[in-house]
């Protein structure tokens, strides 16, 4: 039986607490179970030299994993120098996600900084700081709007992310660590909230994989990013 007795297609209780640091116009912690994130949203008037008096702004990211996040220490990354090449894939894997859902025009010249800090890892990093960092986006074009910064809401669409995948032969949503590790098929899907696909990273650790069983999965995670939005996503009153 998996985690919490929850079926194959079930994902783990998502929590999101907004305004979660004083500072940032848009912050949030996101829970996906075990695993904890904290995603911030910054804004800064300018804009990275290839977009100088281009009108249009742009979004990046950043994503680490704190010292205490799993059960062995994780050396913090600055003291490499660099970034490792797990976190610069993840960076530009949020980054790309939420870049593809914005009018970089109507946000103006400004960029929207992400950063996604894992406090607690158990699985589906990645997808959970997608989810939150959608959020903590959303809340800071808020911040814009209501400073009359900009006029319109760049944003087109609400997405969010899951994980799915094999473990022991069957087709399971939203991996914890223990199924992650031992998995025969880990994949990645990223999905705006009227269906479409953003990015899918899929990869067979053990053994190929069947189109039937592909397709199985990302209509999994259509269900499951769905239900995702109807946690995440405010309703607002007109």
């Amino acid at each position: 039986m998996r985690d919490g007795n929850r079926e194959n297609t079930s994902t783990r209780p998502i929590k999101i607490q907004r305004n979660f640091t004083k500072y940032a116009p848009g912050s949030v912690l996101i829970e996906f179970g075990d695993t904890k994130v904290i995603c911030t949203a910054s804004i800064e008037e300018k804009v990275p030299p290839f977009l100088r008096f281009s009108g249009k702004g742009w979004l990046t990211a950043e994503y680490s994993m704190l010292p205490s996040s799993t059960g062995d220490r994780v050396s913090r990354e600055v003291k490499k120098g660099k970034p490792s090449g797990r976190t610069s894939e993840i960076q530009r894997l949020i980054g790309r996600s939420l870049r593809g859902i914005l009018d970089l025009e109507l946000l103006g010249e400004r960029t929207i900084y992400i950063d996604a800090d894992v406090i607690q890892a158990d699985g589906g990093t990645r997808t959970a700081s997608i989810s939150g960092a959608m959020v903590a986006l959303a809340d800071a074009v808020d911040h814009l709007l209501e400073q009359k910064l900009i006029d319109q809401n760049p944003i087109k669409e609400w997405i969010a992310a899951i994980s799915v995948g094999k473990f022991n032969n069957q087709l399971i949503s939203d991996l914890c660590y223990a199924e992650d590790s031992n998995a025969e098929l880990d994949m990645n899907v990223v999905m705006t909230e009227s269906g479409q696909i953003i990015e899918i990273q899929g990869t067979a650790e053990k053994a190929p994989f069947s189109i039937e069983e592909m397709n199985e999965l990302v209509l999994m995670a259509k269900q499951n990013i769905s239900d995702i939005i109807s946690v995440t996503k405010p309703v607002k009153s007109n």
